[in-house]
């Protein structure tokens, strides 16, 4: 597996804790480091990168979450998909180094694992929106 897919489904696991439990964001990467030693330092870095900046940004991040995903409420959704999507977004508004297409596409796959049988299109359906939309307006 690839050092950022890892580092994705690191995120996706603490974001979904903190989603769940309501904990800190610096309180679950620890507790969750503490249970995953043996981790490259560049899959740690930039699944932290992910978690810290979905933490600092999740209100504007849900705003477009929601504002883009027709017919959904963001509680409603499934936690596995809300947090996909958080950190996809995340991705898309504000790491300039990762393309676009790669993040959508590294979300897809990782909602068709760890998602329902819809989850693949569902994130690819939002993020496609805001890409087309929002990404383009903060670069």
């Amino acid at each position: 597996m690839r050092k950022r897919t890892k580092s994705r489904e690191c995120a996706l696991k603490m974001l979904y804790a903190i989603d769940i439990t309501g904990e800190d964001a610096k309180k679950a990467i620890d507790i969750f480091w503490q249970n995953h030693e043996s981790v490259e330092n560049q899959v740690e870095a930039f699944a932290d990168a992910l978690v810290i900046g979905v933490y600092k940004n999740r209100e504007r991040i849900d705003g477009l979450i929601s504002k883009h995903a027709t017919n959904w409420q963001l509680k409603r959704m499934a936690v596995i998909d809300r947090n996909i999507l958080r950190f996809a977004t995340y991705e898309l508004l504000f790491m300039e180094d990762v393309p676009p297409k790669v993040s959508i596409n590294e979300a897809i796959d990782i909602a068709k694992k760890y998602g329902d049988k819809d989850s693949g299109s569902f994130v690819n359906g939002i993020l496609d929106k805001i890409n087309k939309t929002e990404a383009k307006k903060t670069k």
